[in-house]
């Protein structure tokens, strides 16, 4: 394998990683600070409770997200240094922001948060957690003002073989940013909520624990998950139409559609030949895929014939065509995660109306491993965001295989990447291990968690 193909996997593999914790460290931090406004407003101890121990997990969490995220940084200069040169006028400014204002907004508050119990006003307190959500979702905006320019290039100039910035504005008014956005967030939610769900869910199975609060967990977890679950679909559909427009290649290979049609149909399951670009066997709604990409089932798709030929008269002699069996199935296992979310979390409100939840054992069984399901969606979702843009590094400027760093050998990316990969999987376990044991905690009798940190005692309080 040459050092092309061993920088992507590293820089796919630490991606992925990555992302597992992002979307819930959005999603949690909002929940606890929701929980902790119903404690502060009501006085009600039971939220106490539970923003201290929803907390903790978010703080794994989130320490495992600073871990990964950082290793991704260093990637940029040292395998893609050819990307950074033709890309840092644009990337720096959005990510310098990111890490200057939004994360140490984020981790100045998220410090005054933890150690702040019982120490500063409930209501300075509540600030607290609410400025942490704030900083966080901040800072996946400026993430994505950059990673929207690589989707959909604005606001820029080509100047001695390097994109340099124009208009700083434009690239806050990128319209794939604000199809994008929207869709990231109510996913984070959305894992959060199935996380709670899942957790509260194991907790009232077993009937060992702070039930009450388990059980005032699952409340908002629920309405949280019927609300964002549904959010991310109307944002997802925005998003696709928005792509049909802008990287149209990426929507035929996600559907695998070979040939324009007008009307097109949307594939259910489809089994191709990318070499001979055709159907195997194929199972599709007539005019289905023209009314999701227009809202009317007369309008062309197009095709990837169609728009290869038209690439190469754009942009000259290769190949534009992404890898499809990737693109398909990704697309359809992050379609299919979110329809099990919204069926799954419509399913638990229906009974938890009803007040039948906890009586219904084998939804309480089935609900843990549905954690899994945003995690799916979340992952694979940006697997065919990445891949269906291929071969473009930034779309329609640079190709990947341009991108990578012409003086790194392929033994020093592959030693990397295994000791990334070796690395990341001790980590995960840890991650994994501290979150269970926080759970397992939990089990005793008494109110779980009182503080995260051990309280000193205060002169003079004797």
């Amino acid at each position: 394998m040459d050092a092309l193909t061993l920088a992507r996997w590293q820089f796919g593999i630490t991606t992925v990683y990555h992302f597992f914790f992002v979307p819930l460290t959005l999603g949690l931090s909002l929940l606890v600070a929701i929980m902790e406004t119903i404690y502060v407003r009501s006085g009600n101890e039971t939220y106490k409770r539970m923003a201290k121990f929803w907390g903790h997990l978010f703080l794994i969490n989130f320490a495992m997200g600073i871990a990964t995220g950082i290793v991704q940084e260093f990637q940029f200069g040292m395998n893609w240094s050819s990307y950074a040169r033709f890309m840092g006028d644009i990337f720096g400014a959005p990510l310098a922001i990111e890490a200057l204002l939004a994360f140490f907004l984020e981790s100045t508050f998220l410090g005054i948060w933890l150690f702040g119990w019982d120490r500063i006003p409930k209501r300075l307190h509540l600030l607290a957690i609410w400025l942490v959500v704030i900083g966080s979702n901040i800072s996946a905006f400026w993430i994505l003002v950059a990673n929207s320019f690589m989707q959909e290039p604005v606001g820029y100039t080509l100047r001695n073989g390097r994109a340099e910035m124009t208009d700083f504005f434009a690239l806050l008014r990128n319209p794939n940013l604000w199809v994008q956005y929207p869709h990231v967030l109510t996913a984070g939610v959305a894992t959060a909520a199935f996380f709670v769900l899942g957790i509260s869910a194991y907790k009232l199975l077993r009937q060992k624990g702070d039930l009450d609060m388990f059980r005032h967990s699952a409340t908002i977890a629920i309405t949280a998950g019927v609300i964002s679950s549904i959010l991310v679909a109307m944002a997802g559909h925005t998003q696709a139409q928005h792509m049909i427009q802008t990287q149209p290649m990426k929507m035929a290979a996600a559907e695998a559609l070979w040939t324009s049609e007008d009307p097109a149909a949307f594939s259910l399951f489809t089994i191709g030949n990318e070499n001979s670009r055709q159907d195997v066997f194929a199972i599709k709604i007539p005019d289905a895929l023209s009314i999701l990409a227009y809202n009317t089932p007369n309008g062309t798709v197009p095709g990837i014939n169609e728009l290869q030929k038209e690439y190469v008269a754009k942009y000259g002699p290769g190949d534009y065509v992404p890898p499809v069996a990737v693109t398909y199935w990704s697309f359809r296992l992050m379609v299919g995660s979110g329809m099990a979310m919204i069926l799954i979390s419509l399913l638990a409100l229906f009974f938890f109306m009803r007040k039948r939840l906890e009586n219904i054992r084998w939804l309480l069984w089935v609900l843990p491993f549905c954690i899994a399901l945003p995690y799916i969606g979340n992952t694979t979702g940006w697997i065919m965001t990445e891949i269906g843009r291929q071969p473009w590094i930034v779309f329609g400027l640079l190709k990947t295989s341009s991108a990578v760093s012409p003086t790194v050998g392929a033994s020093s990316v592959l030693i990397s990447l295994i000791v990334f990969t070796l690395l990341y999987a001790v980590l995960a376990i840890a991650d994994v291990y501290l979150m269970v044991k926080h759970v397992k905690h939990s089990d005793d009798p008494t109110p779980p968690v009182e503080s995260i940190v051990q309280e000193e005692p205060v002169v003079g309080a004797y």
